[in-house]
């Protein structure tokens, strides 16, 4: 069922995408051979007004072929012999509806779902922040990036570590814009909140990508002993920590899982330097108006466009892993992993996390098409701009072979996120 639920989404997505290729193709004259959903062999098919409407035997793509797109042709509705300018749009439709189609989508799930907006909920009397952010505040900048959902802030510290470098605040407090500088606290941690009484010391929040996240501990999670000295409860886990402060020295960690409580277990640790602000923001949801919904969707349709650009960048300079990277099955695996976790909040819940991840995968469909590379649409757009500085189109055959080479290089990639998707699955 899930599997169906992936494949009819990513359907949608690129029949849009291939609807905005097709209706400016039929608005400027060109003639359309066929326009078909999927890839590989013809289930069925009709044609009507000289065009083809097909759909084929693996629903992952499709196309719009357009007489004279990649060879010369004479007929005056061949898409070689409109202007420049028609031809620029053809092409950029297919990104621009895929935008579009997210951004409805972002007015939907905001609609109903509400927005995150970056409210302070908690700031450390010890921590740096304090005195500086106050409650309630919400941030509107991070060092010069707006700033608009709670992600956004979570999004700016994953992939800009905090360092003792000063970090500028705006932030909106009392219907003010105010600006504050916070120096982060710099010290080694494990990567936990938790309870500071006298009762066991249990972890009320375990921080993904740290040490204790990394070694499988979980909220609820009962520290038991560190380096030879059992802890009584959490007051004397603070107390133990006061006096001996996290180094980069490992660590021997004793502690009893929420499922197993009677079953010690025990693990060595490396403590991670990192900045700290000392202050919490909250995810929390909230309804808005209806301005505020197109708004906001707005912020939305933004946020997916420039996560996903910034995704390439990281990728391209090494802080996100190949390993990262996903095509169908990795789609699968995601819808099938938002049907499980949300199917106990209701069938609502579920299908706004579907709306949700939708608009990230058109968003994400529209940029990586825009990308100028041979065989994308991106790839195209360049040719013809650099036919705008010429005076002149390059030559079809050569822009054939560009796009050729373009695509044998797009399928072997294609190949290896297969084989990653597939390998990911093991991990």
């Amino acid at each position: 069922m899930n599997i169906i639920l992936a494949l009819l989404i990513l359907s949608i997505i690129v029949l849009i995408h291939e609807l905005g290729h097709f209706l400016l193709a039929k608005k400027n004259g060109i003639t359309v051979t066929e326009f078909s959903i999927g890839m590989g062999p013809r289930i069925a098919s009709f044609v009507r007004n000289g065009t083809r409407y097909s759909i084929k035997v693996l629903p992952i793509g499709g196309s719009c072929m357009m007489l004279g797109e990649d060879e010369a042709a004479e007929d005056e509705g061949a898409f070689n012999k409109k202007s420049p300018a028609a031809r620029f749009s053809v092409i950029f439709a297919g990104a621009f509806f895929n935008f579009i189609f997210a951004f409805i989508l972002a007015i939907v799930y905001t609609g109903f779902a509400g927005v995150d907006k970056p409210y302070i909920t908690e700031v450390a009397e010890d921590g740096p922040a304090y005195g500086l952010l106050m409650e309630n505040d919400i941030i509107t900048e991070i060092d010069g990036s707006a700033i608009h959902f709670s992600r956004e802030v979570y999004f700016h510290f994953a992939f800009n570590e905090v360092t003792d470098k000063p970090i500028d605040f705006t932030v909106i407090r009392d219907g003010k814009k105010q600006k504050v500088t916070v120096t982060p606290l710099v010290k080694y941690y494990l990567g936990c909140n938790y309870n500071r009484d006298e009762g066991p010391a249990k972890l009320t929040y375990v921080t993904e990508g740290f040490p204790l996240y990394n070694a499988g501990l979980k909220e609820g999670d009962i520290i038991l002993n560190i380096d030879g000295t059992e802890i009584e409860s959490g007051l004397a886990l603070q107390e133990y920590l006061e006096k001996n402060p996290l180094s980069s020295k490992a660590v021997t960690l004793t502690y009893a899982s929420e499922q197993k409580p009677d079953e010690r277990i025990t693990v060595v640790l490396t403590p991670v330097k990192s900045g700290q602000l000392g202050c919490s923001y909250s995810f929390e949801r909230q309804k808005q108006s209806p301005l505020q919904v197109v708004r906001y969707s707005f912020y939305e349709l933004k946020y997916n466009i420039v996560s996903t650009i910034k995704s390439l960048f990281y990728l391209i300079t090494g802080k996100i892993s190949v390993r990262e990277i996903s095509g169908p099955v990795g789609i699968v695996n995601a819808v099938d992993d938002i049907v499980t976790t949300t199917k106990e909040k209701g069938i609502g819940d579920v299908v706004l996390s579907l709306i949700s991840f939708s608009i990230l995968i058109s968003a994400n469909l529209g940029v990586m098409n825009l990308l100028p590379l041979p065989a994308l649409d991106g790839g195209r757009l360049v040719f013809i701009l650099v036919e705008l500085v010429r005076g002149k189109p390059v030559p079809k055959e050569k822009e054939a072979m560009v796009h050729g080479v373009g695509m044998v290089l797009l399928m072997l990639f294609m190949v290896f996120v297969l084989f990653n998707d597939i390998i990911s699955i093991f991990r």
